[in-house]
Formats: C-alpha cells, sequence, structure tokens
C-alpha cells in the first residue's frame, strides 16, 4: 500500500464510538465489503473462543486466528448493550463488567441516553425515503446504511476534512421500483413477492460507480483524494435484511398518477 493510494486511510481503519455503549470502535471492511466493529485492542487467543477471533491483514477484517497468539474481537460479543454472541471466558466477561460500568456512568451523567429512539408510528410520514433503502446498481442490491439524502461523500478535502457535499445531488437521480425480492447467487429463494428499491440502473456507468464509491460529482472526478470513511453500503440479503424489506412505494408529494409504479422522489411512508 504507497502513501499516494486513495484507499490508504481507510486501510488503517477508522475510529468511531458504538453508538448503544459509547465504547470506542475501530472499523474495517470484511472480505465480502461488508464493515465489521472490532474492539481495539488485541486479546490473547487462549481467552477468546475460536468462533469469535479475527485478525487484519492489508487492511482487511478476517474472520479466524492467524495463528499468531494474539487476535481481536468483534465489538458486539463486549457490548454490553448486546446478548453475547459466544461463550464468554473469564477475561471477555471482565471486559464486558469494564464497559457496562463505564456506559452507566455516562448514562447517569447525562452523557449517554439509554432509551432507544422513538419509533414512528405506522402514518407518520418520514421524509427522505426509509431509513435503509435499498439501492439497486451495477447489477447488485445493496443496503445502505442512512437515508439517501444523508449519504455523504466519504472523501478527503484538501483541508484534510471529510467532504460535507452529499451523494444525491441534482441531475440525473435513481427511480423507485416495485421489484421481485429476487435471491442472489449463494442465498436461499424467497416466495415471489414485491419490495419498493432505488433503482439507478438505467444512469450510466460512471454515475452508478460514484454512488458504489459514495462520493459527491466533485470528488467522482478526483481519483487522487483519499477517503476518510467506508462506503456505507452492504450487500443486501432478503433474509438478513428482512425488516427492510418495504412492499409499497414511497408516498409522493405531489401525488403521483394512477397506476404509475416508478417515481423520481424521495419523501416515504411506512407501511
Amino acid at each position: 500500500m504507497t502513501t499516494t493510494s486513495p484507499s490508504r486511510l481507510l486501510r488503517a481503519g477508522q475510529t468511531g464510538r458504538c453508538r448503544h455503549c459509547s465504547s470506542r470502535i475501530d472499523l474495517y471492511q470484511r472480505p465480502d465489503q461488508r464493515p465489521i466493529a472490532l474492539h481495539p485492542a488485541e486479546l490473547a487467543t487462549t481467552d477468546v473462543p475460536e468462533a469469535c477471533r479475527w485478525h487484519l491483514s492489508g487492511g482487511i477484517a478476517y474472520p479466524h486466528g492467524d495463528n499468531s497468539a494474539w487476535c481481536r474481537i468483534p465489538h458486539a460479543v463486549l457490548c454490553p448493550h448486546r446478548i453475547p454472541t459466544c461463550q464468554a471466558g473469564p477475561r471477555i466477561e471482565a471486559i464486558r463488567r469494564q464497559l457496562a460500568v463505564r456506559a452507566r456512568c455516562l448514562i447517569d451523567s447525562g452523557a449517554l441516553t439509554s432509551a432507544p429512539p422513538a419509533t414512528p408510528q405506522p402514518d407518520a410520514p418520514q421524509t427522505g425515503g426509509p431509513d435503509r433503502p435499498v439501492v439497486q446498481l451495477l447489477l447488485c442490491r445493496y443496503l445502505a446504511q442512512q437515508r439517501l439524502e444523508d449519504l455523504r461523500c466519504v472523501a478527503q478535502t484538501r483541508h484534510r476534512h471529510r467532504c460535507p457535499h452529499p451523494v444525491l445531488a441534482p441531475g440525473p437521480a435513481g427511480m423507485w421500483k416495485l421489484l421481485p425480492t429476487t435471491a442472489q447467487h449463494g442465498q436461499l429463494t424467497l416466495p415471489d413477492a414485491l419490495m419498493a428499491v432505488y433503482g439507478l440502473g438505467h444512469l450510466s456507468y460512471g454515475e452508478q460507480l460514484r454512488w458504489r464509491t459514495q462520493r459527491c460529482p466533485a470528488h467522482a472526478t478526483a481519483p487522487g483524494a483519499a477517503d476518510l470513511a467506508l462506503a456505507c453500503w452492504e450487500p443486501f440479503d432478503p433474509l438478513l435484511h428482512a425488516a427492510h424489506i418495504h412492499t409499497r412505494l414511497p408516498t409522493l408529494r405531489p401525488a403521483r398518477t394512477e397506476g404509475d409504479d416508478q417515481c423520481r422522489t424521495t419523501p416515504w411512508k411506512s407501511h
């Protein structure tokens, strides 16, 4: 990895905070390009169950050990807000207790709220589409981590800050469509059903690639600019992501013509 590579900062991992317990996490990409949050410190492999061992190679997180005496562990195993995903030993339980005490102190001081976010009522309109829309581009479907208008460019500016501009820009836009919940290669088949998908397949290859790399129009033509964050796309799996399947199109403003099954707007109404 050269110092001039646009992805050099991503390969170093992205530091963040768990939204549940506010503990520090390191975000890396897995081989399937999905992000994973790892505990920032290495642990002895003898303290970590084999199914929970991860190691880093070339900036990619792999779900197994590398035959060394140390390994990384997913934050989900240690987060006090979550149910443990594997049988934990004394060392892991001790870390979980430490994180739980820290989270409780933050909650008591008001720095962290323990209340879950309010769930909108079924009939309450949500501007900007679903919280996590399904997008089809480059012949693949992805689940976004944010609403379409909240997708922010991941490129680094000249002042070494993250670009503040959105990916959704004036000009050619996607179209909401009702498409079959077709399983991808290697996934189990599902009963025939339709789901709302934000399709970008009618746009040019360059425009679809701009969305896939999560860049604004200005940085789409600046390949030398480094990335300061991971593109928040997750390969869509209709079984794993069933909660994000919507069987109706967004509610339009202004209302679309009767019988039209496509739209170019993002206001959304949950169903």
